[in-house]
């Protein structure tokens, strides 16, 4: 609501059932910030790139998941891959949660998290973003040097939380970090 008492378009207030919710959510946000205090690169070039976007689409395909993948270096796409069954529509669905990434500083599924938690149902709406090019849906997740974000890895396809879980678990595998 506004200050009038209108109804903000992509806001919705908790009422008491969405106390045990909002609960959920804070846990869950808490352990998608540690996971990123964890995934720290030393150093990350192309052929890393390479890697976690190879690996994200083997992990799929082993679990026959139908998935694109992509690994940004900056602005720069390092590597894109397509199993079969997706579409352009994947990759335009990674390039707006990585879009996200890059303003947020943070995974797409987290920032989804975060302004879910604060009752924002549609953020893109309720920020005056433009949709067309941010995506608060889970599957995208920053690459970083020490603290500073230096790429985004994405996956498209399936579930958010599945998406997350793939590229989470290659970047781990890159990092030598046993699995969650």
């Amino acid at each position: 609501m506004d200050e009038r008492g209108r109804r903000v378009p992509g806001v919705r207030l908790r009422g008491r059932a969405g106390v045990s919710a909002a609960a959920s959510d804070d846990a869950q946000i808490a352990r998608l910030e540690a996971e990123d205090r964890r995934l720290r690169f030393d150093r990350f070039e192309h052929a890393d790139a390479y890697a976690v976007g190879q690996l994200i689409i083997e992990l799929a395909s082993t679990r026959a998941l139908t998935i694109t993948a992509t690994v940004w270096l900056g602005e720069q796409l390092a590597f894109a891959g397509a199993l079969a069954g997706t579409s352009a529509d994947n990759d335009s669905w990674m390039r707006r949660k990585a879009a996200v990434v890059r303003r947020f500083d943070a995974s797409s599924q987290l920032v989804r998290l975060r302004w879910a938690s604060y009752g924002v149902t549609a953020p893109a709406l309720a920020l005056g973003l433009d949709p067309a090019v941010y995506s608060f849906s889970g599957g995208a997740v920053p690459i970083r040097i020490g603290a500073t974000q230096v790429g985004v890895a994405a996956a498209s396809g399936v579930s958010d939380e599945v998406e997350h879980a793939l590229v989470i678990e290659a970047l781990e595998g890159r990092l030598g970090l046993s699995a969650r």
